[in-house]
């Protein structure tokens, strides 16, 4: 998954279709009408919204800088020289 993030403030929800479902300490935003995950939150950071990079009209300007669970990656993924790579364990 790739994502980006944003002061809360800073963001703009035009559609009425999100739904916001919560899961421990974090919190997702699907839309309603088509199941497509746009955003998540975690509630101890409230002036923080992420939000799924798919879902951005092109021209992003947005690039790669930190990959997760790295050796977890499926065999066709390359990850790219100079990224923060966090291995994380999928427990944590």
């Amino acid at each position: 998954m790739a994502a980006t993030a944003c002061e809360a403030a800073d963001l703009t929800i035009e559609e009425t279709t999100l739904s916001w479902y919560p899961v421990d300490n974090v919190e997702y935003g699907f839309c309603s009408r088509c199941g497509a995950s746009l955003f998540w939150r975690a509630t101890d950071q409230p002036h923080t919204m992420s939000i799924t990079a798919g879902t951005l009209d092109p021209p992003t300007h947005l690039s790669t800088t930190e990959a997760l669970f790295v050796s977890h990656a499926s065999d066709y993924h390359t990850l790219q020289q100079g990224l923060v790579n966090h291995d994380l364990d999928w427990s944590d």
